[in-house]
C-alpha cells in the first residue's frame, strides 16, 4: 500500500510529456527513467531458455552475440518433461542469472499453441495443448518471480506461425479462442500474475492484438485479474494512441515514430483520457520498483550447478519413442558405434531472438568417452554440416564403422535451417542426408538407436526399420550429457510428448489452411488441434500425444470417483512400479463429455501428475477436476457452460493408452434449446475439410478477403513486399534488401540469413521506425503517397521532411 502511495504521488508529479515518455522504451533493451523524480532505468532481455544479453550492438533477432550465460532446453523438452517442480527450478535459475546480469526482466516463457508442426517457432513453445501450456507455464514464471524478477508471457494471442507474422490476421472463431488458444495464458496469469504479457504482432479477427480491448482489457485485465502491464513485441505497435485505450502500457522498443507525442496530442485534445494514462504509468512504475528493489543488490550465480541442472532437464525432457527388443539401457561393455555429425556438433537451441551463447557446450561423443572411461570408439559424420543431400562417401565411411560395433548409435534431426524464428517449415521432413544415412545403416545392422535432435515433429519414413528411437528435442549446452545418462541407463528416461508426431504432414488438421495468407490465415479446423482431431477422427499417427517409454513398466488400478462437488469431482487410483528399475510416470487424465449438445473432441486433458516410484512401490494418485474441467464456452451466452449429463473420467498413460476408466453423472445447466454450429464440426471429417461456407457459419460472419494491398491502398501496415504495383515501392524494397544484405554479409548461409530475408519481405513499412534509424514518420508518410501514385506531392513531402529534420 504504502509503494503504492508513493507510485501515486510521482505520477502526480510528473508533467503530461515525462507521462507518456515513461510509455516506451528508452532503446532496444532498457525502460525510460526521470532522473529527477529519482525514477531509474531498468534492463529487459530476451529469453525464454536463456539469458540473451547484449553488452553490445543491440537486436531482436540474435543477430549480434550475448554475453554467456546456461542455455537450458528449449520449451519443447522442458513441457515433456511434465515436471511442475523441475520447471519451476529452471525458472529459479534463470531468476538468479538475471540478478547477476542485472536484468529485471526476462522475455518469456511462450505460450502460443501448436497449431500445425510447420510453425518455425514451435521449439519455443510448449505443448498442442492449452491445459499443460498452462501448468508448465505457471511453474516457469513462478520460478523465475521467485529471484525477485520479471518475466513476459508471450505472444498473447493466436501467434501460431511465423509466416506474415507482423500482420497476417487469424480468423479463429470464439470457442477455439476461448477453449484452445486462451487458456494457457489464463492459468498462468491466474496462477503466477507474470509481471508483463507480451502481446502479439498479428491481428486477431481483424484487430491488431495491440489494439484489441477485449483481448488485452476486458480478459486479461478485469476477467483474470492481471496486475502487471502489458508490453508490445519488439516493433508490434500500431497506433499508439488506440494501444493505451485497449490496455497496452509499454512500447518496445524506443523508436522515433513520434508516439510519445502522439499521447500528448491526444490528452490535450480531449481524445485520450488522462486517468488512462495515469493508469498506464502507474503498472510500468510498478514494474520498475519491483525489479529495481532486487537489482540494487549484488548477486553471484552458481554456474556450475545450473549447468548440472541443465543436464538433469535435458534428460528428464527427452522422450523415448521406440524401444523393442529392450536395446536400451546399453551396458558399458557394449560395443557401440557413434554415427552423425550431431555427435560432436550438437544442435542444442533455436534459431532467432532466442539464440544465447552458452557457458560451455557438451557433445555426445565426449560425454560417452568420459561415461565409459575410455580413450576413443568408432564414430563416423555420416551427412554434411547441411544434410541437404546424401553423401555416399559419408555413408560407406558410416557403414563401415557401424560393422564394428553390437549397437550403432545414430544422431540426426533438423539443422539450423529448417527451424528458426521468422520462417515457417515448408515440410515435415528430416535432411535428405539424415534419411538417407539412417535407411542405409538400418537395412545394414538391426540394432540402431536413433537420437534425435529437432524443436517439434518430423517425420520417420524410416521407424519400422529402426528398434530404438530416443527424442531429445533441443536439449540446451548439457543435453548431450543428459543423453548420455539416458543411453546407458544413468538415469531412466520419463519424458512423455507434448505434441503428436503425426505419421506425415497431410494428416494434420491445419493442413489445408496452414499458414494462409497474404492478409489472412482461417483457424477453420476450430477445436480440433493436435491430439483433439486425431483421437476424434481416428486418424493414426506416428507416435500420440502424452507418449513415452521407460526401462521399467507401470500398472494401473482401482480408479475412484467422489461424488460431485458442485461441478467439481475428486479421483484418485494407484500406480505401482512392476518393473526392476526406480521410474517415474506422467499420469495423464482426460474428460470426455459423452452426449454434449455443443462439438467437442472425443477427450480432453485436464489433470496430470508425476510419480517417482522405486521398484515394486505402489503409490495413490489424487487429482482433483473443477468445473472447468467439464466446461465448453458459449458464445451466445459468454460463459462457460458445464451440461448435466454422463461424463467419461479416463486415466492413461498418454491420450492412446487409457488404462482405467469410469462414468458419472454431473449437474450442470440444461441444454440451450438452439443452437448456431454447423453438423461438420459434430462430426468433423477426416482430412479437416471444411468448407468456407461452414466456418463463415461457425463464426457468425463472412471472413475477411484474403488478399494483398493494391496501389493506392499501401499504408503503414502493408509489408514491405507487398508494394510491387508501384516503381517506388519496388525501388524502396530493394534498398532495404541490399541493406539487410549487408548486415548478414559473411552469414548468407545462416538461419539470420533466413530470417533477415523474411524480414525484408514481411516486415510492414511501420517497422522502418524501430531502432536506430536515419528515418522518420513525416519520411515514411511522404513515400506512401509517392508509393499510391501522389509523386509530386510525396516528392514535395520529403523534401520538406528532410528539411525539418
Amino acid at each position: 500500500m504504502e509503494n503504492q502511495e508513493k507510485i501515486k504521488s510521482l505520477v502526480q508529479q510528473m508533467t503530461l510529456a515525462e507521462k507518456a515518455s515513461l510509455c516506451s522504451g528508452k532503446d532496444f533493451w532498457h525502460l525510460k527513467g526521470i532522473e529527477r523524480l529519482g525514477i531509474p532505468s531498468i534492463m529487459v532481455t530476451d529469453g525464454p531458455h536463456g539469458l540473451r544479453k547484449q553488452a553490445g550492438q543491440a537486436d531482436h533477432v540474435g543477430l549480434h552475440e550475448s554475453v554467456p550465460a546456461t542455455c537450458f532446453p528449449t520449451a519443447s523438452a522442458l513441457a515433456a518433461t511434465w515436471n511442475r517442480d523441475l520447471v519451476y527450478q529452471v525458472g529459479q535459475a534463470l531468476g538468479e542469472e538475471c540478478r547477476q546480469g542485472k536484468v529485471g526482466v526476462i522475455l518469456g516463457p511462450g505460450a502460443n499453441i501448436k497449431r500445425s508442426p510447420l510453425c518455425g517457432r514451435n521449439f519455443e513453445y510448449f505443448s498442442e495443448d492449452p491445459y499443460l501450456t498452462g501448468e508448465i507455464a505457471k511453474s516457469h514464471i513462478d520460478g523465475v518471480q521467485s529471484q525477485g524478477v520479471g518475466t513476459s508471457m508471450k505472444h498473447y494471442a493466436v501467434n501460431n506461425q511465423e509466416y506474415r507474422r507482423m500482420t497476417i490476421d487469424a480468423v479463429v472463431d470464439e470457442r477455439a479462442l476461448r477453449e484452445i488458444y486462451l487458456p494457457g495464458y489464463e492459468i498462468a496469469v491466474k496462477g503466477a500474475q507474470p509481471w508483463t504479457v507480451m502481446c502479439a504482432y498479428n491481428k486477431i479477427n481483424g484487430v491488431y492484438a495491440c489494439e484489441n480491448g477485449t483481448l488485452m482489457t476486458d480478459i486479461l485485465k478485469d476477467e483474470w485479474g492481471h496486475e502487471g502491464l502489458v508490453v508490445t513485441d519488439w516493433g508490434a505497435m500500431n497506433e499508439r494512441v488506440a494501444a493505451l485505450q485497449a490496455g497496452v502500457e509499454l512500447e518496445m522498443p524506443g523508436t522515433k515514430n513520434g508516439n510519445d507525442v502522439k499521447i500528448v496530442a491526444a490528452v490535450e485534445a480531449g481524445k485520450l483520457d488522462e486517468a488512462v494514462l495515469d493508469r498506464a504509468v502507474e503498472r510500468i512504475l510498478t514494474l520498475i520498483f519491483k525489479a529495481d528493489a532486487t537489482l540494487s543488490q549484488d548477486f553471484v550465480c552458481d554456474m556450475e550447478a545450473h549447468h548440472a541442472l541443465a543436464r538433469r532437464v535435458a534428460a528428464e525432457g527427452a522422450v523415448l519413442l521406440k524401444n523393442d527388443g529392450d536395446i536400451l539401457p546399453l551396458q558399458k561393455t557394449t560395443r557401440c558405434a557413434l554415427i552423425g555429425r550431431f555427435a560432436k556438433v550438437p544442435r542444442y537451441q533455436g534459431a532467432g531472438s532466442s539464440l544465447m551463447n552458452p557457458t560451455r557446450l557438451d557433445n555426445l561423443h565426449d560425454e560417452m568417452l568420459k561415461l565409459l572411461g575410455m580413450d576413443s570408439f568408432p564414430y563416423a559424420p555420416g551427412y554434411t554440416e547441411k544434410g541437404d543431400q546424401a553423401d555416399d562417401t559419408l555413408i560407406q565411411e558410416a557403414l563401415a564403422v557401424a560393422q564394428q560395433a553390437e549397437v550403432v548409435i545414430i544422431c540426426a534431426g533438423l539443422t539450423d535451417l529448417y527451424e528458426t524464428e521468422g520462417v515457417d517449415r515448408m515440410h515435415m521432413k528430416l535432411p535428405p542426408g539424415h534419411d538417407a544415412l539412417i535407411r542405409r545403416i538400418a537395412a545394414a545392422h538391426p540394432n540402431v538407436v536413433v537420437v534425435l535432435s529437432n524443436g517439434s515433429p518430423v517425420e520417420m519414413p524410416w521407424a519400422g526399420d529402426v528398434p530404438c528411437i530416443l527424442e531429445g528435442y533441443l536439449g540446451g549446452q548439457a543435453g548431450a550429457g543428459g543423453i548420455a545418462d539416458i543411453l546407458f541407463g544413468e538415469i531412466n528416461p520419463s519424458g512423455k510428448l507434448a505434441e503428436t508426431f503425426p505419421l506425415k504432414l497431410e494428416d494434420t488438421p491445419a493442413y489445408r489452411t496452414f499458414s494462409g495468407g497474404p492478409a489472412t490465415v482461417e483457424y477453420r479446423e476450430s477445436l480440433y488441434v493436435g491430439y483433439r482431431y486425431y483421437d476424434t477422427v481416428g486418424q493414426p499417427v506416428l507416435f500420440p500425444f502424452g507418449h513415452g517409454l521407460s526401462y521399467t513398466r507401470f500398472a494401473y488400478r482401482d480408479l475412484a470417483l467422489s461424488q460431485p462437488k458442485g461441478e467439481a469431482l475428486t479421483v484418485t487410483f494407484k500406480v505401482k512400479n512392476v518393473g526392476k528399475v526406480t521410474g517415474q510416470e506422467v499420469v495423464q487424465l482426460y474428460v470426455r463429455d459423452v452426449a454434449s449438445t455443443a462439438f467437442r473432441p472425443a477427450k480432453e486433458l485436464k489433470a496430470f501428475a508425476k510419480v517417482d516410484l522405486q521398484p515394486g512401490e505402489e503409490t495413490e494418485v489424487t487429482l482433483d477436476l473443477d468445473r472447468r474441467a467439464f466446461a465448453w464456452y458459449d458464445p451466445q451466452l459468454k460463459e462457460w457452460r458445464v451440461e448435466a449429463g454422463t461424463f467419461e473420467i479416463l486415466v492413461g498413460a498418454s491420450s492412446q493408452d487409457i488404462r482405467l476408466s469410469a462414468a458419472i453423472e454431473m449437474p450442470g445447466a440444461q441444454p440451450v434449446a438452439e443452437r448456431v454450429e454447423p453438423d461438420v464440426y459434430h462430426a468433423f471429417p477426416k482430412g479437416a475439410a471444411v468448407s468456407q461456407k461452414d466456418f463463415e457459419a461457425l463464426l457468425g460472419r463472412a471472413v475477411p478477403p484474403n488478399q494483398e494491398a493494391r496501389k493506392g491502398q499501401y499504408t503503414f501496415n502493408t509489408p514491405i513486399g507487398d508494394m510491387r504495383e508501384s516503381f517506388i515501392g519496388r525501388q524502396f524494397a530493394g534498398m532495404i534488401k541490399k541493406q539487410l544484405h549487408k548486415m548478414i554479409e559473411g552469414k548468407e548461409d545462416t538461419p539470420m540469413a533466413l530470417l533477415m530475408e523474411a524480414t525484408s519481405r514481411e516486415m510492414p513499412l511501420r517497422g522502418m521506425l524501430m531502432g536506430d534509424t536515419p528515418l522518420n514518420r513525416e519520411m515514411l508518410e511522404a513515400l506512401l503517397l509517392m508509393m499510391n501514385g501522389r509523386f509530386f506531392k510525396g516528392l514535395f513531402a520529403v523534401v520538406h521532411a528532410i528539411l525539418k529534420k
